[in-house]
């Protein structure tokens, strides 16, 4: 069933209607960067945003575990940024996300491919020397170039110090020594896959705002969903078997909202035309969307 012949109920308010408030007022703002032309494999995850949208149809807007509804909140969509590949598409970025640290107390930004973790901070943030980062992602995302595999590696020759950022979910046979030997020589804090068997996320997370925030930073928040096992994520193409659970993700992603210092999420890495029927990969995604957002609500309480 699509979701435009999902049932009306007046008593169960859906959560993709709540994305229509006023942009003065929004605690939370939304939007759309459909990046995909420099994706090392090809990959149609310029459809992306618009299918999360959609998926937030399955929703309502409530959270039982916090007593929470995101109806007490303001939250606006800014649209989606048009063509926002490549130099002039990363000057569209920035240009679209200048004004929402004044406007708004979190940015959620819909990718589109990883490239965007670049584009979208370097636009808030004209210094990023000032912010710290935290990854959740399988790779490590120091190639050369410019590529979906060299945001973090773009912002660290832009000004990002190693020293404040947090990769949570490295998995093995992902990256490459050489890739790993980077992010050492960098000193940027690698949690892998391995050690997460063993930690929670919560007590992950912490840490991670911890160093991405000290000295009174704020922070970048990068949820790469191919951090997730295969099997809950197939619409990720360099998910691997063995990631996180989808009930990790959220958890992160809640915490990351509900944290202050967390100016910008970003969702990524998603490529909505090879989802599975259930929509199991895009549905996640739009829990994260919400997550977010409720952690922004818990700040009050």
């Amino acid at each position: 069933m699509s979701a435009s012949r999902l049932p009306h109920d007046p008593k169960w308010t859906r959560s993709n209607t709540i994305f229509s408030g006023p942009r003065e007022v929004a605690d939370v703002a939304l939007i759309g960067i459909p990046a995909h032309e420099v994706s090392l494999s090809t990959t149609s995850a310029h459809q992306t945003p618009g299918a999360i949208r959609e998926a937030l149809a399955r929703y309502s807007t409530y959270s039982s575990a916090h007593n929470i509804d995101l109806r007490d909140i303001g939250l606006c969509d800014l649209g989606d940024v048009d063509s926002p590949d490549h130099e002039l598409g990363e000057k569209k970025v920035a240009f679209a996300v200048a004004e929402v640290r004044a406007a708004h107390k979190l940015l959620i930004a819909l990718g589109g491919d990883n490239s965007i973790t670049y584009s979208v901070a370097a636009g808030m943030w004209p210094d990023v020397s000032k912010i710290g980062l935290i990854t959740l992602d399988a790779h490590h995302d120091l190639r050369d170039g410019v590529s979906n595999g060299s945001p973090v590696w773009r912002l660290i020759q832009a000004g990002l110090r190693g020293q404040n950022i947090v990769q949570i979910g490295i998995s093995d046979f992902a990256n490459s020594r050489e890739y790993s030997l980077r992010a050492k020589d960098e000193g940027i804090h690698v949690v892998t896959r391995d050690v997460l068997r063993n930690r929670p996320m919560a007590d992950v997370m912490e840490e991670a705002l911890e160093i991405a925030g000290s000295g009174g930073r704020e922070i970048y928040v990068d949820l790469d969903v191919d951090v997730c096992d295969r099997a809950v994520v197939p619409a990720c193409p360099a998910s691997v078997p063995g990631g996180i659970s989808a009930d990790e993700l959220r958890q992160a992603a809640f915490l990351a909202g509900a944290d202050a210092r967390v100016r910008a999420i970003d969702i990524t890495e998603i490529d909505a035309t090879l989802d599975a029927p259930d929509q199991r990969t895009i549905r996640l995604a739009a829990l994260l969307v919400l997550e977010a957002a409720c952690g922004v609500a818990s700040r009050a309480n």
